[in-house]
């Protein structure tokens, strides 16, 4: 089937004008910059495919996060068992030379590792994306009581972590258990 050129360039300007967006979604998702681009771009080759329909129907952008999402949710279930990535000696943190809300950053990064992906997932739609319930369910795929549920024992585990252990507590622990 031949793709329309008209169609081509309008994909072409919705990818530009969303990919950073989308991108930090993934970050948040997976905690790395570059599987991020991977999943931005597997997300990217779904929404090409559904490109005319979606069109036609509106949601471009709804449905570019969801497909963002399940890339990485996908890579996530995919992933052998053995297969653990270090960080690389440029990306630990030292608490002493670097500012307090750096720290809070990567604190929170490693209590949000630490949450199962359907709970991360949940988190990062609900108050790094700001969606509510209702559009969580929807890019998650799940009913809205799934997500209430999910996010409420997300926020009752960080709430937990963030109470018994310290900020730097918990960096060092991300640093063991970093599911990416």
């Amino acid at each position: 089937m031949r793709r329309d050129p008209a169609a081509d360039a309008a994909f072409t300007e919705f990818a530009a004008a969303n990919r950073a967006r989308l991108r930090s979604t993934a970050y948040l998702l997976c905690g790395d910059w570059h599987r991020a681009s991977d999943h931005v771009q597997e997300g990217l080759l779904r929404v090409y495919v559904a490109w005319p329909r979606l069109v036609r129907q509106g949601g471009e952008v709804a449905y570019a996060r969801k497909a963002v999402v399940s890339a990485f949710l996908d890579a996530r279930r995919k992933r052998s068992s053995s297969e653990r990535p270090v960080p690389e000696p440029g990306e630990r943190v030292s608490g002493e030379d670097l500012a307090s809300a750096v720290a809070d950053r990567d604190a929170l990064m490693a209590a949000l590792a630490r949450l199962p992906e359907r709970q991360r997932a949940c988190v990062v739609l609900r108050y790094f994306e700001e969606l509510d319930v209702r559009e969580t369910a929807a890019v998650l795929g799940c009913s809205e009581g799934t997500v209430k549920s999910q996010t409420s024992r997300a926020l009752a585990s960080l709430r937990a972590m963030f109470e018994d252990e310290s900020r730097e507590e918990l960096v060092v622990a991300g640093e063991r258990s970093f599911p990416w």
